[in-house]
């Protein structure tokens, strides 16, 4: 899949056509960048992949929700995969089709779902036997019929980080394979609900594609059933969770995804849609950020920068490797090992550890393949305003998110006097 088009040039790192020296300079750090090439070329490659099947590109926004970036894909007709209110807004205005929308996620409030209904979204997918009669009933207040596919968890090991996983019977999602025909029946019998397909999404950073195309057969297995009872489906989502190259993995290309995948669905008639989040925004994304003191001690080097575990959470949450590397190349000095650590108050605040790297203090670095699930799960702990967000198109830089200010910070609290 696509990178993130950065190179050196006169030893200095572009993205694209554009040197981040500058943008440093025009919008301050720390500071997320994007590339709109990228972003535009990794969801053709996944409509392309599957341009001789019929599909649904529903492009999950919990990876990246920048309205920016949604209007992007909104421009390309993609669907959306959602798992908020929050996020159907969003959608909505940054232009996207209600009739696009998949709202995802095993915990929706009625107010979300009453919203969702309103606005007319393709489908919920359903999780729970419980959530069925929530749905129905609401759907019944407003005098409609909701839409929903039945979220299968196949208990399929995706032999990812446990954090990430969602295919198996300990984890909180789906239905379970064993209990789907049954909780069938009961839909059938709800007359405010129509039931269009079936899915499932066993976990993020999947290097593999053995573990998709299993959960693909349970799947159809099922399709086969219930049209032996004359249900007739209108698609299959087989999920998402294409991993990424972050450091050793080895993932599978889009179109290598694609040709695994794309035999296992053939039988199908209907529809296949994939909710690719990761794979579309993760290469696409940096994290530029700037050294404000170098500590040096017997036991460690420690590069202290001015972005923290609150703009970046990844590597604090799941230990995860992201690449970092010097903006500018010195041609002089010594090449060091370095923990590049954050200023928040937590042992945890790292970005990188034992990395080696000729800086000096004020030095630029960038935080790569830091697209996804990077300024989404960015917080303001130890009151630190979230960072800027910058598009970057060939030569040209657009900022799609100012930088909090530290009034942001309690604009919605009220001092009690």
């Amino acid at each position: 899949m696509a990178g993130t088009t950065l190179r050196y040039q006169h030893d200095s790192l572009h993205m694209e056509e554009v040197n981040l020296v500058e943008v440093a300079k025009q919008y301050g750090t720390p500071c997320y960048l994007y590339s709109k090439k990228t972003l535009l070329d990794n969801w053709r490659n996944f409509d392309e992949a599957f341009s001789h099947h019929p599909h649904r590109t529903c492009y999950a926004v919990k990876a990246n929700s920048n309205l920016a970036i949604l209007n992007l894909f909104a421009g390309l007709q993609s669907g959306f995969d959602i798992v908020s209110v929050g996020e159907l807004e969003r959608v909505l205005a940054a232009g996207g089709h209600p009739h696009h929308i998949i709202f995802s996620g095993i915990g929706k409030k009625s107010h979300e779902i009453m919203r969702a209904l309103e606005v007319g979204i393709h489908c919920f997918n359903v999780e729970s036997e419980t959530e069925c009669d929530r749905l129905n009933e609401i759907a019944a207040t407003l005098n409609k019929i909701a839409p929903i596919g039945l979220r299968i968890n196949p208990n399929i090991d995706a032999r990812t980080h446990p954090y990430i996983a969602t295919g198996l019977n300990e984890n909180k999602f789906g239905i379970a394979h064993a209990d789907a025909l049954s909780i069938v029946e009961k839909i059938q019998s709800l007359p405010h609900l129509k039931l269009i397909g079936i899915g499932s999404h066993i976990g993020s950073q999947l290097t593999e594609v053995s573990p998709f195309v299993e959960a693909i057969q349970r799947l159809l297995e099922l399709a086969h059933q219930l049209h032996a009872k004359g249900i007739v489906l209108q698609h299959i989502n087989i999920g998402g969770g294409l991993g990424i190259n972050y450091r050793h993995e080895i993932p599978p290309t889009i179109h290598e995804y694609a040709k695994a995948v794309i035999p296992a669905i053939a039988s199908f008639p209907g529809e296949v849609i994939f909710e690719p989040g990761r794979a579309i925004v993760a290469n696409a994304g940096v994290l530029l950020t700037t050294i404000e003191y170098l500590k040096e001690t017997p036991h460690k080097n420690f590069a202290v920068v001015d972005a923290a575990m609150n703009d970046l959470l990844r590597p604090a949450l799941y230990d995860a490797w992201h690449e970092i590397k010097p903006v500018r190349l010195r041609k002089k000095g010594a090449s060091k090992l370095y923990d590049v650590v954050g200023p928040v108050c937590e042992s945890a605040d790292f970005l990188g550890k034992e990395r080696e790297l000729m800086v000096e203090a004020g030095d630029l670095l960038v935080v790569q393949s830091a697209g996804a699930y990077g300024f989404s799960m960015s917080s303001n702990y130890n009151s630190r305003p979230r960072a800027a967000e910058v598009m970057v198109d060939g030569r040209e830089t657009r900022l799609i998110r100012e930088r909090e200010t530290l009034q942001d910070l309690w604009a919605h609290e009220r001092a009690i006097t």
